[in-house]
């Protein structure tokens, strides 16, 4: 794990977002990176990766959850951050692996949920495709682009706790696309209206 202050008056200016990147893990440590920057300068203050430690009889699953969701509310309190980017599910897992996934990440949500954090979800083939500019990039791969983007000293390890700051600098990225271009966020696109010809069920349409 790499330490690193925590005081928001470290920030260089106005305008650097603080993202709390998360990889949820159905099996295997669960990581966490922890990036601040405006998209074209970026640092990293913190990262690692959960392994649970727990074992209790009868309750397994729900020690390890209660430790994933302790982590991330830790987190949040020490560092404050702006919004939290999680891997989402991917969808060729098998039923049992994206059923625990999906428990894993539904804490994760929850503890950004408790701390009224903004949360994005980015596919791990986006997060591959922004970081190391295609979607099959592998895990070593992954670590040295996360390495050179941070200027970090040595590669992270685990894989997960890299993985996690490629999903935070993803964000920042697309965050600085957003600016950039003024585009919308995700939330702000209009929804698409109905033709003004189409009435309900068992209406008669309307002349053209």
């Amino acid at each position: 794990m790499k330490p690193a202050t925590t005081s928001r008056e470290t920030a260089p200016s106005k305008g650097w977002i603080r993202v709390l990147g998360v990889d949820p893990a159905a099996a295997g440590p669960t990581g966490y990176g922890i990036v601040e920057g405006d998209g074209r300068r970026c640092r990293m203050l913190r990262y690692g990766a959960l392994k649970v430690t727990s074992k209790k009889p009868g309750n397994d699953d729900g020690s390890a959850l209660q430790e994933v969701h302790g982590l991330l509310c830790g987190l949040i309190e020490e560092f404050a951050p702006d919004v939290m980017a999680v891997e989402d599910i991917f969808s060729a897992l098998n039923v049992r692996t994206a059923l625990r996934l999906a428990e894993v990440r539904g804490v994760v949500l929850l503890a950004a949920a408790q701390h009224s954090v903004e949360v994005h979800s980015y596919a791990p083939r986006k997060v591959k495709a922004t970081i190391a500019g295609h979607g099959h990039a592998d895990k070593r791969q992954m670590q040295i682009m996360v390495r050179a983007i941070l200027s970090m000293n040595s590669t992270p390890e685990p894989p997960d706790a890299a993985d996690a700051l490629a999903v935070a600098l993803c964000h920042l990225l697309m965050e600085q696309a957003r600016r950039r271009f003024g585009l919308p966020r995700e939330k702000e696109f209009a929804k698409p209206r109905c033709r003004a010809g189409v009435r309900g069920l068992g209406s008669p349409a309307s002349p053209i």
